[in-house]
């Protein structure tokens, strides 16, 4: 392994200071994170500028589905980053070799499975949320096409599980600053130039898609160590693929519960009319900068926890666990209400339209000012995953999140007196810290379980 050439790269996550080496592995994956956002940051903006509204709803309306539909998938790379830091640290070459070409070979399958469903059920999908009828068709169409890219999506998530699982971070970056690029390029030509619309973001973003798919597979491919991927090696390992199910599946289904709660959001958002969903759709772009931003500290909680799992040191979890609390708090608190004190001049760039930036406004104020509770939540979930304890934060997060969010929507914003729209926005952060609290409690039994085996 010490003469694969991602030796310049990788990262030995289980000796040395951690808050220095969980900055270098994270500030990366979140210029990488932010990059992937801007995929589709690039589409509302376009499309709010030189559409309209209309169009900006309609494409703003597809994020829940979008997120409903593949997080499921997308949390196998989950269990993908969490077998390869734990065969990578162990030095067990041969695992990690059948864990990366499982991983490719089981991310093609999901791809096309993604395929399938949008082509066939996002129109469906739609009316099932009580999209508003003048962005239903618009919305289906921009579906429909970037699902053609899901094959390519999924690939590059479960290739770049892989490069975090050996601490490098830096190569991802790279190949989604190109991909980015190209996205933003073809944005302005397709929309601007060609006046193609929703259709034209929508095939920019699967141009831009395959681009990161193919720089992640020849990368892959070009390495010479136990994460070396050659085509005659691409198949599935039962033992390795049951693994990765046992780990990643629950965080998967518990993305997937998110999502389920968010869609219920969504359809009380869009009771309020295209105007609302269009200020929702430009306010949740924004927090979704948040999102991957503090997000990066919790997936370096996962490639921490399980190369120190895999080293077989115990004793420095403790550790981790209370400075990725504090990176998430401070990151939170700080960036959350810059956010929100710059809020118009922020939403401004989705949109002319001081209506729909007012709305936008009233998302922000609940979200964005309380966004640390999401951060300290998600990280809680991220050491549980790292223990290779999936299926506990799943649990908490569907009693805790949406059984909540559901209540919530069902008693409050029924009732007449609180049917307003601030209503249903009070409910993220209330949830977010009720389940953080839950996480906390789960971990603190969990470590007491293995307190033998840490010696603490």
């Amino acid at each position: 392994m010490n003469q694969s050439k991602s030796k310049n790269y990788s990262m030995d996550l289980t000796e040395g200071s951690i808050i220095k080496k969980l900055l270098l592995f994270s500030l990366p994956l979140m210029a990488s994170n932010v990059l992937q956002l801007f995929f589709n940051a690039a589409d509302i903006m376009v499309v709010g500028k030189f559409a309209g509204d209309n169009s900006l709803a309609a494409v703003g309306s597809t994020s829940s589905v979008i997120h409903l539909l593949t997080n499921v998938f997308m949390g196998l790379s989950v269990g993908v980053n969490v077998l390869a830091a734990r065969y990578y640290a162990a030095k067990q070459e041969e695992e990690l070799r059948k864990t990366v070409h499982t991983a490719i070979t089981v991310s093609l399958f999901c791809g096309i499975i993604m395929v399938i469903i949008g082509e066939f059920a996002a129109e469906q999908i739609l009316i099932w949320m009580d999209s508003p009828a003048e962005v239903i068709d618009l919305a289906a169409l921009y579906l429909r096409i970037y699902f053609l890219g899901m094959p390519a999506t999924i690939l590059y998530n479960f290739g770049a599980a892989v490069l975090r699982a050996i601490g490098d971070t830096k190569r991802p970056l790279y190949f989604l600053t190109v991909a980015g690029l190209v996205n933003l390029i073809l944005n302005c030509v397709f929309v601007i130039v060609f006046q193609m619309d929703v259709a034209g973001v929508a095939i920019a973003t699967v141009i831009s898609q395959c681009i990161s798919a193919l720089l992640i597979l020849r990368c892959l491919g070009n390495e010479s160590g136990a994460i070396h991927l050659t085509r005659g090696g691409l198949g599935i390992d039962k033992r390795i693929f049951k693994q990765i199910v046992q780990i990643g599946l629950p965080a998967g289904l518990q993305s997937s519960l998110f999502s389920l709660s968010n869609v219920v959001i969504q359809s009380s958002i869009n009771s309020f009319g295209y105007v609302a969903i269009a200020g929702n759709s430009a306010a949740s772009n924004i927090e979704g900068f948040l999102n991957v931003i503090v997000n990066a500290f919790s997936q370096g909680g996962v490639a921490f926890v399980s190369q120190n799992i895999g080293a077989k040191k115990y004793e420095r979890i403790n550790r981790i666990v209370i400075i990725l609390q504090l990176c998430v708090f401070a990151t939170g608190v700080v960036l959350g209400n810059i956010v929100y004190f710059f809020g118009e001049s922020l939403l401004s760039l989705y949109t002319d339209s001081q209506d729909v930036i007012d709305e936008g406004m009233k998302r922000m104020r609940f979200a964005c000012c309380f966004y640390f509770f999401y951060g300290m939540m998600d990280s809680m979930v991220a050491v549980m995953r790292g223990m290779g304890r999936a299926v506990v934060p799943m649990v908490v997060a569907l009693l805790g999140v949406c059984g909540f969010r559901l209540l919530w929507i069902a008693v409050m914003f029924t009732n007449e007196a609180f049917h307003v729209i601030e209503t249903v926005y009070v409910a993220y952060p209330l949830s977010w810290g009720l389940t953080f609290v839950a996480h906390t409690i789960c971990f603190l039994i969990i470590r007491r379980k293995f307190k033998k085996k840490w010696g603490v």
